[in-house]
Parts: C-alpha cells; structure tokens; sequence
C-alpha cells in the first residue's frame, strides 16, 4: 500500500500521518503496509490481537486512500466502542485527585514542553526572572493535607529534573563525589538555589499524607535519581515506595519510537531505558500508567509501533491499570515557536488513536480521555470511540495550561456527572488501581467523592469554601 500524506482541517481530507508538521522531516518508518483496512477490520471487529500493520490501516481509515475516510472511521470508532463494552462495560469511571508538581527547574530541553524552566534561573545568584516554582517538602505536605480535607484520595507529582535532586542522602554524597558533578551528572548542591527541593525520599515521605495514594515518578524521574550510580530502577522504585510511592507514571513516553525522539526530546530518557525503568517499577511492586503524546511530528506508523511497544511490556510483566492519550497543546511550547509543527492533531485523529488504542491494547482494560487535553465535549465524544475513563477532579494543573492548554484546572463531581447523564452512561467513582468503585446516585446530589480518607460526600469546592471561611473567623 502506498504512504499517504497531507493534512486538512480535521474532516473528511485531513491526512492520516500526524498533526501539521515541517514537510523537511523526513523519517524512516512510514505509514505503508501490505494489509488491508477491510482484513484490518475484519480482525478487529473478531477480536483477533492486531499486527503493527493492521493498526496503522485502522489509524489511517487504509492506506489505499489519502486522507482520513469518514465512513470507515465510523467503522472504526464503532468497533472499538463496542469492544469497549465488552472488556470494561458501560461504567465511566474517574477519581478525586490533586497535581502537586514539585519543580518546574529542568535543563533537559524538550521542545513539546512549556512546563520547564532552565535550572540556572532557580539558582541564588541569578539576576533575571523566571515563572517557575520549587516546593519544599514541608510546602508539598501542607497542599497535600488541605486537599485530603477536601476529599481527595490520589496526589499525582510529575516535576523538572532539578539538578538538587537526589534520590536520598547517600545519593546526594555519591553525586558530590565527582570531579565536575554539574557537568557529569547533572548535580549542584542544594545551597545553590533558593530553595531546597529536598530528596526524591523526602517529597514522597512529605505527600504520603493520611492515607492518600500517591502517583509519582516517571521513568525519567527515576532515571535522574539513580543518576551517577549502578543502582537498578527496582532498587530506585523499592526504596521510593518505602518513603510513600504508591504507583509510578508512565509518563516521559511521548513517542517511544528513537527517530522521534532525536526530534522533540534528544536529552531525553531513550524508549529502551523507559522500558526498563517501567519493568523496574513493576519488580517493585508498583502499579503504573502508559501514556502517549502525538499530534506533533511524529506518523501513524509511529503512533502505533508505540502501541505494540506498551504491549509486548504489559504481556511481559502487566502491572499497566490504564494507557493515556494525550493530544499535543502546541501553542507555547518551542515546536511550534520554532516553525517545527503548526498545530496539533485533528479531532478525527484524535477520534481515531483513542480507538485504536482500545483495539490495539487488548491487554490494557482502561483507557482514558482527557477533558484537560480535550475540553468537555470532545473528551464525552472519545467515551463512545473506546474510551472508559474521565480523568479526575485535578484541583492543580500546570503541566497543560503553561502549554497553551485552556480547558481549565477542575471539574467537579456535579460537573461529572452531569457530563457522564448526558451521554447516557453511569458515573462512578473509582480508586487509583480501579479496584473500588462506587457507583454514584445522580438524583442524590450534591456529590462529592466518599472514597478519601477524609471524604464524606461533601462537594470537594463547598468543603475548600467553609474551611477557608472557619479560617477568617478563627483570626
């Protein structure tokens, strides 16, 4: 079959390879195949495990054709929805979460991101301003604790690559140890900077509150705090877990495809060392998450090899509770400053990744649409192409908004289900690992999450607004 090319506006004629990128880069893997999207379909639709090949014709409606084919993306998207209730049912399950991102100080230069700031603006003696932010962990515990009053049960903490991050202490003497550790592992002590981030050890010990779960440490975070060391990543995640981690991220994915990465990421943690970390994590005893940025550079034959990596690791040692789409927000970050990409993906593509996914992944139950990627209407929309999940109530997000991102930081469990009636679908609470579930009753509202260790069904806003008001009555 031949490659097919080009991009339109998200309908009918938008091209099946990636989001609007520099026609100068070329890339080795294209989207060609010797299947067809019928055979593709037909296999899909039996239930049959997909080859690489049949899930680029179904992420591409065929490759006979350019463009993006109408019809046969409906076939697609009702495949996977149906397959959808058949793997997980009709439930839409989300939780009552908080981002607590530690440090936004980072110098490995990714150019999807607008997150990070270079670490040297942090230090004390720079002259110049920066937006960027770094908590301590006694300042990281107080935001966990006031959010645990609130209701919530999970705290998600994805940071910049600080160069005063350690692992621990001993880390901390190993890193000091070289001739030129700035230089050769990336390390400057902690007196440097205006404010101590403190440990890996000890922001997991400071946002392990009162029995909340705690989501935290990608691959990449993982990579830096064994950094200078031959430490495995099981060693690294055991002793982080021991401090408080619950689960880790897998996050730092983007494309795990090399020839990608040298574009968007070249500092980056490889898609080897991301596997490997991942495998470590889940020696250690920790669930973990797959996640999936496009929409920037990259091709559909990208899209799914990336796929097939997340499910040969799952198929070798599981531990994977859901796999994250997310649609690159290009607005404010330096592909897009820099003429390398002119918007992201289409709606019909992002249509068609979510479905896919749930094909593709037939050893991954949950797969989850993004309402801070996505907006409301589009993420209800991916709920009946194959996605399950919604997320949840966020409380913080940085990560997407300095991007350009516009869908706002929460939602809350009268927004979900309101959102989750209006497509017909049961709302339902759920735990971080999927494994409790409350269904919830939408004529008995106001609703707010039960499941936290300080949750009670109280509207997570009205409890943030009555303890603030206790507070000015109190002084």
């Amino acid at each position: 079959m031949r490659e097919t090319a080009g991009r339109g506006d998200g309908g009918a004629d938008s091209g099946p390879g990636t989001g609007a990128r520099d026609p100068d880069l070329d890339f080795d893997i294209v989207p060609e195949t010797d299947q067809s999207f019928e055979n593709a379909l037909a296999k899909a639709r039996a239930g049959e495990r997909l080859t690489v090949d049949d899930g680029i014709e179904l992420i591409t409606t065929g490759t006979d054709r350019a463009g993006i084919d109408p019809v046969r993306k409906e076939q697609v998207l009702e495949a996977a929805d149906r397959r959808r209730a058949e793997v997980v049912g009709e439930d839409v399950t989300f939780v009552a979460n908080l981002n607590n991102n530690v440090t936004t100080a980072c110098n490995t230069g990714c150019l999807f991101c607008n997150f990070k700031d270079t670490a040297h603006r942090f230090e004390s003696d720079h002259d110049g301003e920066h937006a960027g932010f770094t908590k301590t962990p006694a300042e990281s515990r107080a935001i966990v604790d006031d959010a645990l009053d609130m209701g919530i049960y999970e705290v998600t903490s994805v940071s910049g690559l600080h160069p005063a991050f350690a692992l621990n202490d001993e880390h901390r003497e190993v890193l000091a140890a070289f001739d030129d550790p700035a230089r050769e592992v990336n390390y400057k002590p902690p007196a440097v900077y205006d404010t101590d981030p403190g440990t890996y050890v000890d922001q997991m010990r400071a946002m392990s509150v009162g029995g909340v779960h705690l989501h935290s440490m990608t691959p990449e975070e993982a990579q830096h705090a064994r950094r200078g060391t031959d430490w495995s990543y099981e060693e690294v995640y055991r002793d982080l877990a021991s401090a408080g981690l619950d689960s880790a991220p897998g996050t730092a994915a983007e494309i795990l495809v090399e020839e990608v990465r040298e574009v968007i990421c070249p500092g980056k943690i490889s898609t080897e060392e991301w596997v490997t970390a991942m495998e470590g994590a889940v020696a250690a005893g920790l669930d973990v998450t797959a996640t999936m940025m496009y929409g920037h550079v990259e091709n559909a034959a990208h899209r799914v090899r990336h796929l097939k990596v997340i499910r040969d690791l799952q198929d070798r040692v599981g531990g994977i509770t859901e796999f994250v789409p997310l649609s690159f927000v290009h607005e404010n970050t330096p592909l897009f400053e820099r003429g390398v990409v002119s918007g992201g993906a289409t709606d019909a593509e992002d249509e068609l990744v979510v479905a896919v996914a749930r094909l593709f992944l037939d050893n991954v139950e949950n797969v989850q649409s993004s309402w801070v990627k996505f907006g409301d209407a589009k993420a209800l929309k991916l709920l009946n192409c194959g996605a399950n999940d919604f997320m949840g109530t966020i409380l913080s997000e940085e990560i997407t908004t300095r991007a350009g991102g516009t869908y706002g930081e929460f939602r809350s469990f009268d927004d979900y289900v309101d959102m989750i009636g209006a497509i017909g679908r049961p709302a339902v609470e759920r735990s971080t690992d999927y494994r409790t579930r409350r269904p919830i009753d939408p004529d008995d509202g106001p609703h707010g999450p039960e499941l936290g260790p300080r949750a009670d069904g109280t509207p997570m806003l009205g409890a943030s607004r009555e303890a603030d008001e206790g507070m000015a009555a109190d002084d």
